[in-house]
């Protein structure tokens, strides 16, 4: 790898000077479509952002497999984030640093510690979440220059979003030489996946060690990479944060539902071909694929990105047999999520079970007890949470241990949140009648502390306690992707999962400790598995 450092002439003159500051340097590397140019930070560690990986979608090429990028000569300066996917504005914890919003979004971004391509580093490519209707591969909180400074060649990834990355239709399904349509924000995944075997190793990469990783749609992603024959031999190791792709979470559609689905809101787009579909502009199909009822946004089982339900495809054992690392939090979603905005009193709390689950109401009420409107609070939020996330996230671990004859990790993320600074208090969830701020780890929170980003989130007052645990789950996580397994000798021991029962577990909080999951914890599971897997 051969990389050329560019001095400005105030650059130069600053060197010669007693007392020089350090400044971000351009360097150059080529891959395969052509040479660019990043910059070295004060680090050390080199980032290139803005690589486009595929040709634009736009055009005729919307709903359309990404396409491979075009070569060029000269070389492409890539010192600032691609434009981030159309969406709308769901989640108030977004803070993108791109160059704005485009259908012209497949850019992907790199951090390496590498000085030459000679050093076969391990690599992780990081999937945002968002419920695969938001996000960006700019976010702060996914910035891969820490995780480089651990000997990690970092990537996060855009892919298309809503009904710009899962619109199927017959017609496209027909136009398709493998009879699909719909899966293209997954396809983006792959297709960054497949420039990773093709490049990586320019930037220092070993094509053979690449983990994925991924929040909540992210991780769920994850748990859609491994089961896709086309990307489960492209990877070594997977990381999942809060999600897989089983129901109840983002569970795929039939490949009938999805067109169904595509040809609804194509009648209420008032478009009667696919051309017409093609001609809306992007700023108005984004509008009206927000309507309420518009478009649903899901995967489907489109017979060549996915074959049969991950869950099926776990069950056989067919999903990529890779080391398997993956949690969640301990809030993941607050009590009001079950009892849609009724008081946490134990009178209303077992009302709603009995709506809910029927002549299974006693039974529920066992596993997550109410007597008291505290337990109320704790058990309707760990009720809603596991059908939220958890348990299809549990489902996963759980497969995956049974099937793969990898070793598999658990954990739970359980740091509290630290103190909003002053301006941000209104963010802190608080239940009516319940005046203390609830307590855990809600959903998304274990970001910033996985990718060692603590700071770029300005809504806490962070502590050392908070550095402390970020240190710890960043260590973790940079030693499974480098080796397959989080442990060190100076870090608390993390064993894996059993292969029977009870599974052990990593509890990432103040302060971290393994434990066995409990056995109530453990009946919850079963209990669910039985409601959605009959």
């Amino acid at each position: 790898m051969k990389r050329r450092y560019t001095f400005t002439f105030l650059n130069i003159a600053i060197l010669l000077c007693t007392s020089c500051f350090v400044f971000s340097q351009s360097v150059q590397v080529k891959i395969k479509n052509g040479s660019l140019s990043g910059q070295t930070q004060p680090s050390g560690i080199q980032s290139y952002k803005g690589i486009p990986f595929a040709k634009a979608p736009v055009g005729n090429l919307r709903w359309v497999e990404p396409q491979p990028v075009d070569n060029w000569s000269g070389v492409r300066q890539v010192h600032k984030f691609g434009p981030n996917p159309m969406q709308g504005k769901p989640f108030g914890d977004m803070r993108f640093r791109s160059s704005g919003m485009s259908e012209d979004c497949l850019y992907l971004n790199v951090w390496t510690p590498a000085k030459s391509s000679e050093e076969r580093l391990p690599v992780l490519v990081y999937f945002y979440g968002g419920g695969y209707v938001a996000g960006d591969g700019s976010e702060g909180r996914y910035d891969g220059e820490n995780m480089a400074k651990k000997g990690i060649v970092t990537l996060t990834v855009n892919y298309r979003l809503g009904v710009f990355g899962f619109f199927a239709h017959p017609e496209l399904t027909k136009a398709n030489k493998h009879g699909a349509s719909g899966n293209y924000g997954l396809l983006d995944q792959h297709a960054a996946l497949k420039w990773v075997q093709e490049n990586i190793s320019a930037f220092g990469g070993d094509p053979a060690r690449v983990t994925i990783a991924g929040e909540s749609a992210g991780s769920i992603s994850v748990s859609a990479q491994m089961a896709s024959p086309l990307s489960k031999d492209l990877i070594a190791g997977a990381i999942g944060e809060s999600g897989a792709m089983i129901h109840p979470t983002l569970a795929p559609l039939s490949q009938q539902e999805a067109e169904q689905n595509g040809q609804s809101f194509a009648a209420k787009a008032k478009a009667n071909t696919l051309a017409a579909l093609r001609e809306i502009p992007a700023e108005d199909l984004l509008r009206l694929s927000l309507e309420a009822g518009a478009f649903k946004t899901a995967a489907n089982l489109d017979g060549y990105f996915l074959l049969q339900p991950p869950s099926a495809i776990f069950a056989a054992g067919d999903q990529a047999k890779v080391p398997l690392l993956a949690g969640w939090n301990s809030a993941e979603v607050p009590y009001q999520a079950f009892l849609f905005g009724e008081a946490p009193s134990p009178e209303n709390y077992k009302m709603k079970l009995t709506q809910v689950y029927k002549d299974q109401a006693e039974q529920v009420h066992q596993l997550y007890p109410g007597h008291t409107m505290a337990e109320v609070v704790a058990s309707a939020t760990a009720l809603a949470s596991d059908k939220f996330i958890n348990y299809s996230t549990w489902k996963w671990l759980d497969l995956h241990r049974k099937t793969s004859g990898r070793p598999v990790y658990r954990y739970l993320f359980s740091k509290e949140q630290p103190p909003f600074k002053p301006g941000f208090e209104k963010n802190q969830p608080v239940a009516p009648g319940h005046p203390a701020p609830l307590k855990g780890a809600p959903h998304a929170f274990e970001i910033e502390y996985a990718m060692g980003n603590l700071y770029s989130n300005p809504e806490y007052t962070w502590t050392k306690e908070d550095e402390k645990v970020s240190s710890l789950m960043l260590d973790y996580f940079a030693n499974f992707i480098k080796t397959g397994n989080p442990n060190a000798k100076d870090l608390p021991t993390w064993d894996t999962v059993d292969k029977s029962g009870q599974m052990k577990l990593m509890n990432l909080g103040v302060p971290a400790k393994q434990e066995m999951e409990s056995v109530q914890t453990h009946q919850r599971y079963l209990f669910l598995d039985k409601q959605y897997f009959k």
